[in-house]
């Protein structure tokens, strides 16, 4: 299959409390991958070794290249260790270094709103890497919490707002629903 280009690359914002922003983003991968699409994933906040089934599908996929940057464990917002920073910034690097080589079609940023909240990327750095983005490359940030500047900045968002969650009576993430 020879590769298609995209004529218009935008960006979209998958934010909100409710489930499936990253799942949104994975459809948009397999879709993409489907029509010959290169797509760089970046994982933030997840360890290399989490265990997740998007990791597995993803690695089926040719198309797909992805990365996970973070640490063991949750982020502490009240305590952020120099490593959380280190992960965080490394993914960031790797992400524009991924959007503006030209080998890649769509770039998503998984849970990179979250990182931008927690402090770990400068705001200003995501509104710049925002700005550099190549006309033809599609730009997809998830994650909670986006920042209003960069609702503005984007050309989609899409909020997900949770009305019930399973959670809230006791029931813990399954395997291959939920991770």
């Amino acid at each position: 299959m020879t590769p298609e280009k995209l004529e218009k690359g935008l960006v979209s914002v998958f934010t909100g409390d409710g489930k499936g922003k990253t799942s949104t983003a994975i459809g948009i991968a397999s879709r993409a991958a489907g029509h010959g699409l290169r797509i760089f994933f970046a994982f933030f906040l997840k360890a290399g070794n989490y265990v997740h089934g998007e990791r597995k599908s993803l690695s089926l996929l040719s198309e797909v290249t992805f990365e996970s940057y973070g640490c063991e464990g949750w982020v502490d917002k009240d305590n952020i260790r120099p490593e959380d920073i280190e992960q965080a910034m490394k993914g960031f690097s790797a992400s524009r270094n991924a959007m503006i080589s030209g080998e890649y079609d769509v770039i998503i940023m998984d849970e990179i709103n979250m990182a931008v909240n927690l402090g770990l990327i400068p705001l200003d750095d995501m509104l710049k890497l925002i700005d550099e983005k190549p006309a033809n490359v599609e730009l997809i940030l998830t994650g909670r919490y986006a920042d209003a500047k960069i609702i503005q900045a984007a050309d989609l968002v899409t909020e997900m707002l949770m009305i019930k969650h399973p959670y809230n009576n006791g029931i813990q993430a399954r395997r291959g629903i939920d991770y």
